[in-house]
């Protein structure tokens, strides 16, 4: 794996794993009550949505990471 490969799948899985703790962390401080999630709210859309898709974006982005991990690896 050359130096080219680490820095395209490197940063993609360290930024979606963040985000998606960043995103289940939040999820949960909103469900507790912590938070008002409300305040995250854009537009017609509701503030668990928002914060919802932090965690699911994060999900994808570390999928993407990994994927190509496994594929510059063969």
């Amino acid at each position: 794996m050359n130096a080219t490969e680490k820095f395209i799948h490197r940063p993609l899985t360290l930024l979606g794993n963040t985000l998606t703790i960043i995103g289940c962390l939040g999820l949960l401080l909103a469900v507790s009550g912590a938070i008002n999630a409300e305040t995250f709210a854009v537009g017609i859309s509701s503030g668990i949505r928002v914060i919802g898709t932090v965690a699911v974006s994060g999900c994808l982005l570390s999928a993407i990471g990994y994927g190509l991990a496994d594929y510059f690896e063969k």
